[in-house]
């Protein structure tokens, strides 16, 4: 874990309140796709905890959605800024035991770490599924990205205005794969734990204090005991979540 001063090298909208933002720092904590970083913002007291889409030597590329008062002011922040950052928060996700024919599943804002899992998967010679969960087309964002890695993207929205008409789990079906992977809302989370067919592993979000373990305040119960999101998770494999 490392406290990181970023610089803001760009901050576009991508799709529908949705913000991608790259940033130029030291990286060299963050080490397995499905990690986090912890963004403070002058004038709030707790930091934003933002899944990392990309990671490179000395950049660092974060998606995140405008839902309140911190996404508000992180997407009117223009490039030349710098945002203080904890990075290499989480366990992230564990690709040995992927398989060869891998499923990724990200729905709104699990999206952006798939990509990310997406890329290392590939460089280890996998060939992922992809699927990306939306409400409406205007929401989609990173399809093309994802196809130019090589992966198979299947779009799934609610309203079926694009690709597969409802729910991820709507696109699961008939699926050949070795394992999944999947990061979203917990209602997502819940029904692709009872479709999947295999094992797999899941990424959690939690209202966080602090990030890193110290305050509790996102521990969550498992089979194996209480675990913290921020530091035992937010990665949880399906054989131990308790619903």
């Amino acid at each position: 874990m490392k406290d990181v001063l970023f610089k803001i090298i760009s901050n576009v909208c991508i799709a529908k309140n949705t913000y991608e933002c790259v940033l130029e720092g030291d990286t060299s904590a963050i080490t397995a796709p499905g990690q986090f970083v912890n963004l403070k913002l002058d004038g709030f007291y707790l930091r934003r905890p933002i899944s990392v889409c990309d990671s490179s030597e000395g950049r660092l590329t974060i998606i995140y959605k405008v839902v309140g008062d911190g996404t508000e002011r992180m997407a009117a922040t223009a490039p030349g800024a710098e945002w203080l950052t904890l990075t290499g928060l989480g366990n992230g996700y564990d690709l040995d035991k992927s398989g060869d024919r891998p499923l990724l599943i990200g729905g709104g804002a699990g999206v952006p770490p798939m990509y990310m899992l997406c890329k290392e998967l590939i460089k280890q010679g996998k060939k992922p599924t992809v699927i990306l969960g939306f409400n409406t087309e205007n929401e989609v964002f990173y399809k093309q990205e994802f196809t130019n890695l090589g992966a198979n993207v299947i779009i799934a929205t609610a309203d079926g205005s694009v690709g597969v008409r409802g729910f991820v789990t709507d696109a699961m079906a008939d699926l050949d794969y070795t394992y999944f992977y999947t990061c979203g809302p917990e209602p997502m989370l819940r029904a692709v734990y009872e479709k999947s067919l295999t094992s797999g592993q899941f990424s959690f979000e939690e209202r966080m204090g602090c990030g890193f373990g110290a305050c509790m305040g996102c521990s969550c119960k498992t089979k194996y005991g209480n675990k913290r999101i921020c530091r035992d998770g937010p990665v949880l494999e399906k054989e131990e979540i308790i619903w």
